[in-house]
């Protein structure tokens, strides 16, 4: 009963706050964040075949800085740090299998559009992503060259979220993004952040 009670009353706390804030719609932020990550790669063509994909989920991390330029904008410069991920790749009846890495991490400038509904915000973004990728597959039981690629790369990105601002200024989102790239098949991620508005 008193931890309903205690829990009750950060609630309520936090809620306050939040509906109390001033508009705080101008100026700089920093901030940081932690993600879920999925990255697929399934074409076979490089392989003869003999991979049907490559599926893996992992973490992210990300810190970030921006302007605020009013309720509805926001320019924002992040470094984004897919880790260094790896795995066992599929197979199909030829019985080849294999493993493989994914390194990614780059810059990506992004605007942000808002729709502010009190307290809440819902937010939509569009960013350019500069990244540095290392792929590397290694398949057993196939006479050919395996696959590798170390290369700088550029590509879309876009997304959408929701979030709210404590305290008139830390700023907490939920977020989910796309990453449009060619080196990679498929790339999104799960973000949770946090920002500091000054």
């Amino acid at each position: 009963m008193k931890r309903g009670i205690i829990a009750a009353s950060l609630l309520s706390l936090a809620c306050g706050s939040a509906l109390a804030q001033d508009d705080n719609t101008r100026g700089f932020y920093v901030g940081g964040g932690f993600g879920q990550f999925n990255v697929q790669v399934d074409d076979e063509s490089d392989f003869d075949n003999a991979v049907t994909e490559i599926d893996d989920d992992d973490h992210a991390w990300r810190i970030f800085g921006g302007y605020r330029i009013n309720q509805y904008f926001a320019a924002e410069l992040n470094y984004v740090d897919f880790g260094d991920n790896s795995g066992s790749t599929g197979s199909d009846s030829s019985g080849s299998s294999g493993n493989y890495s994914v390194d990614l991490a780059g810059f990506q400038p992004a605007i942000y559009g808002i729709v502010p509904l009190g307290p809440v915000e819902l937010y939509g973004k569009l960013g350019y992503y500069f990244y540095d990728v290392d792929l590397d597959v290694n398949i057993d039981n196939i006479h050919q060259d395996n696959l590798s690629a170390d290369t700088s790369e550029e590509a879309l990105s876009y997304g959408f979220g929701v979030g709210v601002t404590f305290f008139e200024r830390l700023n907490a989102k939920l977020e989910y993004e796309k990453i449009d790239t060619d080196v990679i098949d498929d790339l999104d991620a799960i973000w949770l952040t946090g920002a500091w508005r000054f």
